[in-house]
């Protein structure tokens, strides 16, 4: 029981920190108002999204009809919410690197069989994730991908997919996502959805969404185009299902598919593979019960389809402030710290004083309290921690945002932990530049130290812990 407690302690702890600082309220504000003025192309650069399609060259090589629809879809898209709902990694929560996901598929004219056209959103390998971005390009499958930045894993991964899940970006489609997310339980007519002995199966203490899978596996199949009424599901690296699907047993009416058998084939991997999306309990959907998180917490589109009688309110874009001016306990006194012509200065100590005593921490003496406290935010300030999440997450503005409001604008960094951080940040993005260019190859360019992560090869799912 306190295994369970403590597990479901850490996950919820997780998605809420991937909540604060992942999707900042100020990229969501910036993507909504562009996206709201039909640029499209615009709300993908506020929410830290690269272009990588031409929708002119893909009407001569696909046909106008194609690119009109997937011209539809890029007005649909909201890139904001997309990058909201993106699978992520444990321990910091950040975009599962190298994947390719499926937005949206289209039957190309002319073209039949197993490759139709693609919409998919990547990340980026993990050696190259500076910033956080994520790109959206097209693939079909015919031809390796060309251009400079060759994507380790080019193509559609079958776990992770959203075309079957358009209600995680598609900004007309978000009120689905009440019944697809279990919010709203849809009405059984009679026969449970889920059988016994199918449950049994499911590892104990996992968020997974039970009572959605057979709906779910339903879609699937459809959409496949399947004669097998089997899927696999995906529980861990290492635990994997095979649900087996049959119509209603009393036949009558319109056919509702419920879990029959459960079992750990060995076979899986020649099946249809439920998507993670489906798996799994919709994190804020678990975040809000628990009431770990606030409505108005989460993306407004999310909230206005878990709870569609709220009333909005606009996104906040003010990061962590400094507040007022600190007190300092100086020479059995109290003194102030604040911002002085743009830099953090001592209030209460008048400048001659403030030479001398900086002349004497120099020559290896000890400064006043106050100059010590100046000293200590610029090189290891109390908001670091929040620094580091914004950077990590690609919230650069952010960031930055937060060291001026506590140093001020004109404030020179000082060696310490603070400017070490801003500096790996920007080697870092120095090497998904070259990434992007072609020029870091397939492996890894070390032009920063390496952020902690994972060791296991394959990193675990953040859903999964």
């Amino acid at each position: 029981m306190l295994t369970r407690t403590a597990n479901g302690d850490s996950r919820l702890s997780f998605w809420l920190r991937v909540r604060q600082y992942a999707v900042p309220p100020s990229m969501i504000e910036t993507a909504t108002a562009r996206r709201c003025a039909g640029d499209w192309a615009g709300a993908c650069a506020a929410a830290g999204f690269d272009v990588d399609l031409n929708l002119r060259s893909l009407a001569r090589t696909h046909g106008r009809e194609l690119a009109t629809r997937l011209r539809a879809d890029l007005r649909r898209l909201a890139p904001d919410l997309l990058r909201w709902h993106m699978p992520r990694i444990a321990p910091d929560g950040l975009l599962r690197p190298g994947v390719t996901i499926t937005l949206a598929r289209y039957a190309a004219p002319g073209r039949t069989g197993e490759h139709p056209v693609h919409l998919v959103a990547r990340t980026a390998p993990a050696w190259a994730d500076a910033g956080q971005r994520i790109s959206l390009a097209v693939w079909d499958g015919s031809h390796p991908e060309a251009g400079a930045c060759r994507h380790p894993h080019p193509r559609p991964n079958r776990r992770f997919r959203l075309d079957l899940h358009r209600h995680l970006w598609d900004a007309r489609r978000t009120d689905e996502l009440r019944i697809r997310s279990g919010a709203e339980r849809p009405p059984v007519d009679g026969s449970p959805v889920v059988d016994p002995d199918a449950l049994e199966m499911v590892p104990r203490g996992r968020r997974c969404a039970v009572d959605r899978w057979a709906a779910e596996a339903g879609i699937l199949l459809h959409a496949e185009d399947r004669s097998t009424r089997a899927v696999g599901v995906r529980l861990g690296g290492r635990h994997r299902l095979v649900l087996n699907l049959v119509p209603h047993r009393e036949g009558v009416g319109p056919p509702a598919l419920r879990i029959a058998t459960a079992t750990t084939e060995s076979g899986a991997s020649a099946l249809p593979v439920l998507p993670d999306a489906a798996t799994w309990v919709l994190p804020d959907l678990e975040l809000l019960r628990t009431g770990a998180i606030e409505i108005d917490q989460l993306h407004p589109l999310v909230a206005s389809a878990l709870v569609p009688d709220r009333v909005p309110t606009a996104p906040s874009s003010t990061p962590d402030r400094a507040g007022p001016p600190h007190l300092v306990e100086c020479r059995g006194a109290q003194h102030r710290i604040g911002l002085v012509d743009g830099v953090l200065a001592a209030l209460d100590h008048d400048p001659a004083e403030i030479r001398r005593e900086e002349l004497l921490a120099a020559l290896s003496g000890t400064p006043l309290p106050c100059l010590r406290a100046i000293d200590e935010a610029h090189r290891r300030p109390d908001c670091l921690p929040g620094i580091r999440e914004r950077l990590n997450h690609g919230d650069t503005a952010g960031a930055l945002a937060v060291v001026e409001d506590l140093l001020g604008p004109n404030a020179v960094l000082r060696n310490g932990a603070l400017r070490d951080e801003l500096e790996t940040a920007a080697r870092r993005r120095i090497t998904y530049g070259l990434f992007r260019a072609g020029l870091a190859g397939t492996g890894r360019v070390r032009s920063s130290p390496p952020r902690r992560r994972d060791r296991r090869s394959h990193p675990r799912n953040a859903t999964l812990s």
